[in-house]
């Protein structure tokens, strides 16, 4: 069989007649910017995560952009970040003027730690970036108290993730998500959304995704052209009371993983207190490259994502402030996502299982 490393689709079938009737509704009402549904799923988001605004935007890295933005980042700041992560963590800083300042993370989380945090600050630093990487959560109230600085929460793998101090989006002074459509709540196509518990936070990011105006007559900032569009909001509203339960799932799927594989490749580790909705399950391996051409002969998808940290970009060469990162450079170059979904089967976890502990020998 194939097993295919994202599977948005099956777990969407039983909802079709669903998404159909909430795709009709948009249609009918003939309201596609900033209309009811926007605001129904910014509402039924936001009591979802336990945090007091969600706002939607048209995209995750616009999202991170915003948060930054509307925290005061800007010129001559700093913002660390760390550099084992998707692209569009680091790429929102630059074109605000502020620069990226790369921090290291735990090889076996995946995640920065208050200590590795620590070691970028600076008396420029405005702003943090904790990311939690492939669902992971993480530490971040114990970055926020113990360096008294704002953290931006880029939460764009972890929606249905669960931390000791609530989910994630609702941890740090502000979150941002992306809906991308192989996420955990995915969109048919882009969307994003900032959330955060501070009301005049929230009233800038409304500003800054609307050209920076509160009333479509005065414009206070420049801002963005940056909305979650209706038909996206509608389908999102569709799937996000079965988020939990899907969630559920990938972290069963985890626990098969764990028991199958454990001592035979290096498995991820759950942040203290953290209970994951596993949107990238990531193994470590000192040849991770010939285990996936391995997989890929058995029919496996699988794939690295990040064996070029961001520091070692082309286009992060101007920023040359770089921090010893071992725990990047191992991350880098051992990790390797296998298969899971909400709709993984045992018998596909199995399979996958067996391939790896064929190749380990």
């Amino acid at each position: 069989m194939t097993v295919r490393l994202f599977d948005p689709s099956t777990p969407l079938r039983p909802l079709r007649a669903e998404l159909r009737e909430a795709v009709t509704r948009v249609l009918d009402s003939e309201r596609y910017i900033l209309g009811p549904e926007v605001q129904a799923f910014e509402d039924e988001f936001a009591d979802h995560l336990g945090v007091r605004h969600a706002i939607g935007v048209a995209n995750g890295t616009d999202a991170i952009t915003i948060a930054l933005r509307a925290l005061g980042v800007g010129p001559g700041d700093e913002v660390v970040v760390p550099s084992f992560s998707f692209w569009a963590s680091a790429e929102a800083i630059p074109p605000i003027g502020a620069t990226p300042v790369f921090c290291d993370v735990d090889p076996e989380t995946s995640c920065v730690t208050v200590d590795s945090v620590r070691a970028a600050v600076t008396a420029k630093t405005k702003a943090i970036i904790a990311v939690h990487l492939f669902g992971n959560v993480a530490p971040v109230k114990a970055i926020e108290e113990e360096l008294g600085l704002p953290v931006v929460e880029d939460a764009a793998q972890a929606a249905g993730s669960l931390g000791p101090d609530g989910r994630p989006g609702s941890l740090g002074s502000i979150a941002t998500f992306s809906f991308y459509p192989s996420k955990n709540l995915g969109a048919f196509g882009d969307g994003g959304a900032v959330t955060t518990g501070d009301g005049a936070l929230a009233e800038r990011v409304k500003s800054l995704r609307f050209h920076g105006s509160r009333d479509k007559v005065s414009y206070e900032d420049v801002g963005y052209n940056s909305r979650l569009d209706e038909l996206q909001a509608a389908i999102l509203r569709v799937q996000l009371p079965q988020l939990d339960r899907w969630s559920d799932h990938r972290r069963a799927a985890a626990s098969w993983y764990a028991s199958a594989l454990d001592g035979v490749v290096g498995l991820p580790v759950a942040t203290r207190g953290a209970s994951p909705a596993w949107h990238l399950y990531v193994i470590r391996h000192p040849q991770p490259d010939a285990l996936a051409d391995h997989l890929h002969t058995r029919g496996i998808e699988c794939r690295g994502y990040y064996r070029r940290p961001i520091h070692e970009q082309p286009a992060m060469a101007g920023y040359t402030r770089t921090l010893p990162l071992p725990g990047t450079d191992v991350a880098a170059a051992q990790h390797l996502a296998i298969p899971i979904s909400a709709a993984i089967t045992r018998d596909e976890v199995d399979e996958v299982s067996a391939a790896i502990r064929e190749f380990c020998g």
